[in-house]
């Protein structure tokens, strides 16, 4: 859970620090062929900066990947040992009802037998 909101928060840091820089240049008081300038090497700076970004969400998808396996592993291990106990306690009960002697009611005669 931590890594998935930890890989969040560095996407939504990286987003928003892009939209502020833009922001902040395109306002900034600077004469136009500065700001232009300012935006040419921004933009060469930015295949830098989509590639750092790739390359944190693809760890950060590994990492999620791996803990999401250990976690189905996990399960799949106590699962089988679930079902494992519940087989043996049918098998011993289903034993256990096959020795056990079960007491048959006695026919009775009915009442009007008696009468004759």
């Amino acid at each position: 859970m931590s890594n998935n909101r930890s890989g969040a928060f560095l996407g939504g840091l990286l987003v928003g620090t892009a939209i502020g820089t833009l922001t902040g240049i395109l306002l900034a008081p600077r004469a136009g062929r500065e700001t232009r300038q300012f935006l040419k090497k921004s933009a060469d700076a930015l295949p830098e900066l989509a590639e750092d970004l790739s390359s944190s969400v693809q760890l950060q998808a590994d990492r999620l990947s791996e803990s999401a396996l250990r976690n189905w592993d996990g399960t799949l291990v106590r699962l089988r040992e679930a079902i494992a106990a519940g087989l043996e306690a049918t098998q011993q009960e289903h034993q256990a009802l096959e020795t056990a002697e079960i007491p048959r009611p006695e026919m009775e005669s009915p009442a009007h037998d008696n009468l004759l």
